[in-house]
């Protein structure tokens, strides 16, 4: 997939150490709109530590960070959140004893004119982006500890895109899913795509990084071993990337 014009995110050289450890080491990626890029490796290659540098969750050391061309300071979650990054984590961070518009709408519920939640305005608006979303959706007044864990991620991606996420981050976000639930992600993943969110996608499973990226960045201690478009390499190639660092020659 080629990519033209200015990219959604460019994290610039990136470097962050911990205890004179370098968990990152000089790491460039990019992301552009309408996009999925895969993030894979072993356990402590680097891709959850560099992506957190996304996140807020740590500060960089070195290096840079672009959003749309202009380059930003991250410091902590708030900030990223103000240029419309947000993240879903594999516990996607629900409260399992409420629905799923207050689940949405948690510490930034609407407020009627009494002071009062307006619980009516609240669902009214997680049925607009459901339709959007996830049409299929139905279960709007059960606590969201009933529903699959597709229709969970559905609610975790609802409220970031109702908040005006234009950069998601999500954490396998298929890992202990079923078939169908896994097909259902997917499909919230395309629409995703076609509203021109751009995605990070930290995985495990290059299945799931060859069904659902564009992209792929293999990290390897530390190091970014190479990208690649997925159409253009086999799973073994992605492989040889993660367990040998072995960078095929369609890698950049």
């Amino acid at each position: 997939m080629a990519n033209t014009g200015t990219p959604l995110v460019e994290m610039r050289d990136i470097s962050i150490a911990f205890g004179g450890i370098k968990a990152v080491d000089h790491v460039t990626i990019d992301l552009h709109p309408g996009e999925v890029v895969g993030l894979l490796g072993h356990n402590g290659a680097g891709k959850s530590t560099l992506i957190k540098c996304l996140s807020g969750a740590y500060k960089a050391d070195s290096g840079e960070i672009h959003i749309n061309g202009a380059k930003v300071d991250i410091n902590n979650p708030r900030d990223a959140r103000a240029y419309n990054i947000e993240t879903i984590y594999q516990t996607l961070a629900l409260a399992d004893n409420l629905n799923a518009a207050s689940n949405l709408f948690l510490g930034r519920e609407i407020v009627g004119a009494g002071g009062f939640l307006d619980d009516s305005a609240m669902e009214a608006e997680t049925r607009k982006i459901m339709a959007r979303l996830n049409p299929n959706f139905r279960k709007f007044n059960v606590p969201v500890s009933a529903l699959s864990g597709g229709q969970r991620q559905s609610v975790a991606i609802a409220r970031a895109v109702y908040f005006n996420a234009k950069i998601l981050i999500m954490d396998e976000p298929t890992a202990a899913l079923g078939p169908q639930e896994t097909r259902m992600v997917a499909e919230l993943i395309q629409e995703l795509k076609k509203q021109g969110l751009g995605i990070f996608l930290i995985e495990h499973d290059i299945h799931a990084v060859m069904d659902l990226c564009d992209r792929a960045v293999v990290m390897k201690n530390g190091q970014r071993v190479g990208t690649v478009n997925v159409g253009e390499v086999t799973d073994e190639d992605i492989l040889g990337m993660i367990i040998m660092g072995k960078k095929p020659a369609q890698a950049v």
